[in-house]
């Protein structure tokens, strides 16, 4: 996978990857949600940069679920099986950061 920062949005790889962790653990009725998610993303995020990021999110979402997207856009690509009966995505390092910054 490309891990090279994406020069459209401004974001790399890991930063996505962080961002979408800190969404899935940061209640979004916390006061200070988007300090909390940028300093997740790994603190080169402001609060604002955040917010945008997940508005833009939410658009893209929309757009998905509207039907519209063209889902021909380049050749077919192979399916490939993933193992879904055990976790890889949340790693000791996702748990440090989440005690370090006591966000339960």
């Amino acid at each position: 996978m490309d891990k090279s920062p994406d020069v459209l949005s401004g974001w790399s790889w890991e930063e996505n990857k962080l961002f979408e962790l800190a969404l899935a653990v940061v209640d979004e009725r916390h006061p200070d949600r988007w300090e909390v998610v940028a300093a997740m993303v790994g603190g080169k995020k402001t609060a604002e940069d955040v917010h945008k990021h997940y508005v833009i999110l939410l658009e893209d979402l929309q757009f998905i679920e509207s039907g519209k997207l063209d889902h021909e856009l380049g050749e077919r690509q192979p399916c490939i099986k993933v193992d879904c009966t055990r976790s890889v995505c949340w790693t000791d390092d996702d748990n440090n950061l989440l005690v370090r910054l006591d966000i339960n």
